[in-house]
């Protein structure tokens, strides 16, 4: 009963129902509790306690070949020695009753950490640019990263280019419809939404109270929501054991 009811803790709140065994008992150790994967995942299924995973098509962006390509010059490395030295950016799209919400973020490869992010009602220039102006100012002074994106016209429009060329960002590019070439990317879209979005009813929920929703979620996946590939930390906390800078818009 006491392991039952240790696991049902950590389970929902703050967590929300979004961690599986491992992360449950990722938890449980750094609390000081000893139990086993086998027992936490008993438990789980015990109780009926399954992390829902939902695949949907994807936003797409591409309107044709608006301006010359620039390389893919990531190819798929989405490992980084150091904050800063490795960024993704693409945009997302929810629907909910009250109407469409998109979502920009710039995710770090370092840790996977969400420098800045923007969120509208609309995909359009000034949601990628305004994300991308806030990365720039969260990172700061002497910071040149690789921005990686698809071949989405927000990043390919004379604005996104001119501001990239005056903080001395480089751009990349993935293959025109191979969306691995930025799955680091499209594994946090995946995350948000299955933890987030997914069979939630949002029949009663305003446009501006869903935005805050997706705001506080990010909040939350920057500064608490732990990663087994960095060893049960939070991007804040990881960075904070490394003395790294937040980086956090």
């Amino acid at each position: 009963m006491k392991e039952k009811l240790n696991y049902t803790e950590f389970l929902t709140s703050p967590n929300d129902g979004r961690y599986g065994y491992r992360r449950i008992h990722c938890l449980l150790q750094r609390e000081g509790l000893t139990v086993s994967e086998k027992v936490v995942r008993r438990l789980m299924k015990e109780e009926g306690l399954i992390v829902v995973f939902v695949k949907k098509k994807r936003y797409s962006s591409y309107k044709g070949e608006i301006s010359p390509e620039v390389p893919n010059l990531l190819n798929r490395d989405f490992n980084a020695d150091a904050p800063g030295e490795k960024l993704l950016t693409d945009i997302t799209e929810f629907s909910i009753p009250a109407g469409k919400v998109y979502l920009s973020p710039l995710v770090d490869c370092y840790d996977g950490m969400v420098i800045s992010w923007s969120i509208g009602t609309s995909p359009n220039a000034e949601l990628a640019n305004s994300m991308l102006k806030n990365g720039i100012t969260a990172l700061g002074d002497g910071k040149k990263p690789i921005v990686h994106s698809d071949r989405g016209c927000h990043y390919r429009w004379p604005e996104w280019i001119e501001i990239m060329e005056s903080a001395g960002f480089i751009r990349s590019m993935s293959k025109k419809g191979c969306s691995p070439d930025n799955s680091a990317c499209e594994g946090f879209f995946g995350r948000l939404k299955n933890e987030m979005f997914y069979k939630k009813d949002w029949r009663k929920v305003s446009i501006d109270d869903f935005i805050a929703k997706i705001d506080d979620y990010i909040h939350w996946y920057n500064e608490k929501r732990i990663k087994m590939s960095l060893g049960g930390l939070s991007p804040l906390e990881f960075r904070m054991k490394n003395n790294q800078n937040r980086f956090i818009a």
